[in-house]
């Protein structure tokens, strides 16, 4: 079997960090023990196969850099120390190295942190698993061409998420386009919510890629967590038991004001989700006709359209239809329809009981320049 390949992004949020460091809250942790621990489960990746690859991408307020590539080590090695092994030194100190020289290179003459880079961060994770699946593929192309055998796929490549920021509700959009490029390129993504609320996007993203998701409630158990639940590749987690999520949030972000919602409406022809009926579609530039957003209005539930409820089942309302260059509709009613897998209805129908395979029709069809 050939070595696993494990992308890790780490959230580096100084502000964010501070507040897990606090010490009027259970299981605090500092950045600097976090990072002890981060580097003991990347030198267990390592140690595990010597095939296994790594590469590590920090996620900074308002950029996201490469720490650390094993298909691209630094040139200048560290000093020898004969009670370190080498690779584990050179992991250990080109990580170190990095995080420090960004951090201290960041701009504090700002009142307000620039949010994680996060989602930056897991877009040039997938694009590096794509680089080296396409050289792998060209590599074994060519070695098997003349045994006549098939080429070989990059094997086990998988994403680790390590995440300290609340959801950005902007980012909805960038995250389901990850989220599809990871299911084309095969790719697990896991997720780790070490301090703050539980977030809805890393949630989607783990169980839509077959991954794991975990929200960190002993913090000081951290190495543990990621030695039991995230060190074992996706081929043998169907052999061991790895920690599944009981529950998972499947609402989605309206794209006129970026909120998360429980109940939204659906453009009918592009499927982009608002919270409220609008006359022009921001994305597709469908109109509506007046009375029938008067009807969807009056048909609206009396249930606040923010983040604060906690329904894992929220119900959608459509917005007219065009039929032959006309637009009708009917007063929307929020109606159960039994979900298929990804969280989409069995009927397609716009009418779901879950918004969030709407939305992901929606992003598959080029919204990523919604309002």
């Amino acid at each position: 079997m050939d070595g696993s390949h494990l992308s890790v992004v780490v959230d580096l949020s100084p502000s964010q960090w501070h507040l897990s460091s606090l010490q009027n809250q259970p299981y605090p942790l500092d950045l600097s023990s976090f990072i002890s621990q981060l580097l003991a489960f990347l030198n267990a990746h390592i140690a595990s196969r010597h095939e296994n690859s790594l590469a590590v991408f920090g996620a900074f307020p308002g950029k996201s850099v490469l720490l650390y590539s094993s298909a691209d080590p630094p040139t200048e090695t560290p000093p020898s120390d004969a009670n370190s092994f080498p690779a584990f030194r050179l992991v250990n100190s080109t990580i170190m190295h990095n995080i420090v020289q960004h951090l201290e290179a960041l701009d504090d003459s700002s009142d307000e942190e620039a949010p994680s880079a996060l989602v930056g961060a897991l877009t040039k994770a997938l694009c590096y698993i794509n680089r080296l699946t396409l050289e792998f593929n060209a590599s074994t192309a060519n070695a098997n061409a003349t045994e006549g055998l098939e080429p070989l796929t990059l094997s086990d490549p998988r994403v680790l998420i390590l995440s300290v920021s609340p959801d950005q509700t902007a980012s909805y959009i960038p995250v389901m386009n990850s989220i599809f490029s990871a299911q084309k390129l095969k790719v697990t993504i896991d997720a780790c919510q070490i301090y703050g609320s539980e977030t809805v996007f890393l949630q989607q993203a783990a169980h839509l890629t077959g991954g794991s998701y975990i929200y960190l409630e002993r913090r000081d158990a951290l190495l543990q967590y990621l030695t039991m639940a995230f060190l074992p590749p996706p081929s043998i987690r169907q052999t061991i038991s790895v920690p599944t999520q009981d529950k998972i949030d499947f609402r989605a972000a309206c794209f006129c004001h970026k909120n998360i919602v429980d109940v939204g409406f659906v453009c009918s022809v592009c499927l982009s989700i608002f919270c409220q009926p609008v006359p022009v579609c921001s994305t597709c530039r469908t109109k509506f006709p007046i009375k029938t957003l008067q009807r969807l209005n009056a048909a609206r539930p009396s249930l606040p359209l923010t983040s604060a409820s906690q329904s894992r089942n929220p119900s959608v309302s459509s917005t007219p239809q065009k039929t032959n260059g006309r637009s009708s509709a009917t007063p929307s009613r929020p109606v159960e329809t039994p979900l298929g897998p990804g969280g989409l209805p069995h009927s397609g129908s716009i009418n779901a009981h879950n918004i969030n395979g709407a939305a992901h029709h929606g992003v598959q069809n080029g919204l990523g320049s919604s309002g």
